[in-house]
């Protein structure tokens, strides 16, 4: 068999385990909880720098009013 129709077949064969792999629920909860781990990531990142911009906002108030 050639070179390129071994890789083929090695192609076929991982997807036809990558297909059965996305069809258990193990799988499923897991790229669940990936995504909402991401999600959460997120939230948190926006909430510090919604908290930078705030502090940063009042330095300057605050530098203001001393002139």
């Amino acid at each position: 068999m050639a070179d390129g129709g071994k890789k083929f077949l090695w192609g076929v064969v991982a997807g036809l385990a990558a297909a059965a792999l996305i069809k258990t629920d193990t799988f499923r909860k897991g790229c669940a909880k990936v995504i909402a781990g991401g999600i959460q990531l997120k939230d948190d990142a926006k909430e510090y720098f919604e908290t930078i911009k705030e502090d940063a906002e009042d330095a300057k108030a605050e530098k203001d009013a001393e002139k």
